[in-house]
């Protein structure tokens, strides 16, 4: 693997199922722990290995809500949003859709207008100095309820920002019914965002169906339940409604008992197109260049199979028509240049 491994390092990519706060890495939050010791965050980046280690999905919530914490004021929320960009840049991210929770800001006392000016001046440097562009989804956080639904879908339908492309669904799937959110993707989707909600990680296939009829969901935020239905599996690949496939998370929040059991391998052999992201990747010890390695063994690709991965998330994109075509470009390039030096 350790050809592709390189590979993998130098491939240009997107990414499209990574979220804002659980990007943090340890050397961030650790920064972040430190301006507000009062938080009780590690504030040394070793200590946080050991906090960042789930023994399910609620424990999983309730550390990413302790660094949500964190960000008290628009300069934090500036700082992690460049800082995110910057990690994204190492890896050879030319995009990213990046899932942001305004709610969760806006509900410990950061103005709607500053959260928004800070993430805003941070995609613009990060584009202009880091070659990055990033996108937003703005994302009601489910385990909240519907007053959060009513906030979010307030500030991504009167307030959205240049940048925001799409409204999402995150947070517990377990006692939050996704039907009940239908009256606020409808205001969103009135406005021109794509509909893109989590659904089918933690609970089964009736959730994507409901993420589906209801939502009207365009892509799928894990889906991974999906193998469960055959009639799912089939709408799913005909109607080409790409899965946002994260390996790591799903282990990690115990969705899936270990990669070995992971179902990607299915999801492709049933023709469902498939993209592969790190959702909150230092929290799960990972990152994207991590989680293409792990397809790659999973799915026995090799050089040409990594880079229609890469290809299948451009596709699978709200990047515009000619930055699709630029990047699929750029991947190409990158494969060819790589065969003719091995």
């Amino acid at each position: 693997m350790s050809d592709l491994n390189a590979f993998i390092t130098g491939l240009p990519k997107a990414e499209l199922h990574v979220h804002h706060v659980g990007s943090a890495s340890p050397r961030i939050v650790a920064e972040l722990a430190s301006r507000h010791p009062d938080s009780g965050v590690p504030q040394d980046p070793e200590a946080l290995r050991e906090y960042f280690t789930f023994t399910d999905f609620a424990h999983f919530i309730e550390i990413y809500l302790s660094v949500v914490d964190l960000l008290r004021d628009a300069e934090d929320v500036r700082l992690l949003t460049y800082e995110i960009a910057r990690d994204l840049a190492r890896q050879q991210v030319r995009y990213a859709e990046l899932t942001v929770t305004p709610f969760s800001s806006t509900t410990r006392g950061i103005p709607a207008e500053a959260f928004l000016e800070a993430v805003e001046d941070a995609r613009v440097a990060a584009e202009k100095e880091l070659d990055v562009v990033l996108r937003w989804t703005f994302d009601i956080p489910g385990e909240a309820g519907l007053p959060a639904a009513e906030e979010t879908t307030r500030i991504a339908t009167e307030m959205g920002p240049d940048g925001l492309i799409s409204f999402g669904l995150g947070g517990p799937e377990v006692g939050v019914p996704r039907p009940q959110f239908k009256p606020y993707f409808d205001r969103a989707i009135a406005v021109g965002l794509h509909s893109v909600p989590h659904a089918g990680e933690t609970t089964g296939p009736e959730t994507v169906w409901d993420a589906l009829t209801s939502l009207r969901a365009e892509r799928i935020g894990h889906g991974t339940s999906s193998v469960r239905d055959p009639r799912l599996l089939e709408h799913l690949a005909e109607h080409r409604i790409p899965l946002e496939v994260c390996p790591t998370s799903n282990v990690a929040t115990r969705a899936v008992e270990d990669l070995e059991a992971h179902p990607i391998r299915e999801l492709v052999e049933a023709g469902v197109l498939v993209t592969v992201n790190s959702d909150d990747p230092p929290m799960f010890g990972t990152d994207l260049n991590t989680e293409y390695a792990i397809a790659a063994r999973l799915l026995s690709l090799d050089a040409a199979g990594i880079a229609a991965l890469a290809r299948n998330a451009v596709r699978a994109s709200f990047l515009d028509e000619g930055g699709k075509a630029r990047l699929g470009e750029e991947i190409d390039a990158y494969l060819t240049e790589w065969g003719r030096s091995h």
